[in-house]
């Protein structure tokens, strides 16, 4: 998930624009790494991608946030949130669920906005 994280704050970071951005590069995650997630998160519906596999390889690049990548992101950029959830998740011992990831990084956004701290 932190990789997932990373390519939407990278392309929130990029300018827009129409056609495909740059192959994102993480030091710590090879090319298919990247593409396969890329290939994900546009599948999930967080981002369009552009499919420029080949014959033999295969090669995904993002191009922009959707709306719900957008909201996504609003939820999961601050550190300190993204923080809690993972140790949420990991405190429980139960797999790093997308959807319940969200629904928790929304909550806690919600607590800070009610003036209820981000816990």
């Amino acid at each position: 998930m932190d990789l997932v994280r990373n390519i939407l704050i990278m392309m929130e970071d990029a300018p827009f624009n129409g056609g495909p951005l740059s192959m994102p590069t993480f030091p710590d995650h090879d090319e298919n790494e990247v593409t396969y997630h890329v290939m994900l998160l546009h599948d999930a519906g967080l981002i369009h991608a552009f499919d420029m596999s080949g014959d033999e390889f295969a090669r995904w690049h993002p191009a922009y946030l959707t709306w719900e990548g957008h909201e996504f992101l609003e939820a999961a950029k601050d550190d300190t949130r993204w923080n809690r959830a993972k140790t949420h998740f990991k405190d429980k011992g139960v797999p790093m669920v997308f959807d319940i990831l969200k629904s928790l990084l929304v909550s806690y956004a919600k607590r800070a906005v009610m003036g209820q701290g981000d816990s």
